[in-house]
């Protein structure tokens, strides 16, 4: 999914996935939230909102309509790594 990092109320991030229906909102503490069964017109609304306008349409229009699963936003940096070290068994230690 890709996101598109932005900076209203407390969001950093926000993200969207058609097919699965799926809407990510990061936010500055670290968190993230994925909530399930989002239309596309409700994305829309919220991606095209204006930055002060978004952390209102987020808590009146998603918050409070949709299920979400909390997680932890993780920087595309640190999850390409982790992923590399899943891989290849990790960064390798230097002996001496």
């Amino acid at each position: 999914m890709e996101m598109k990092k932005i900076n209203a109320g407390k969001l950093r991030a926000i993200g969207y996935d058609v097919k699965e229906r799926i809407l990510r909102v990061e936010f500055d503490d670290g968190t993230a939230i994925d909530y399930s069964g989002v239309g596309n017109e409700t994305w829309r609304r919220f991606s095209g909102a204006s930055s002060s306008a978004m952390w209102s349409f987020y808590r009146d229009n998603i918050e409070e309509e949709f299920h979400g699963k909390r997680g932890r936003a993780t920087p595309n940096a640190a999850a390409n790594r982790a992923a590399l070290d899943a891989l290849f068994g990790g960064p390798s230690e230097d002996k001496e």
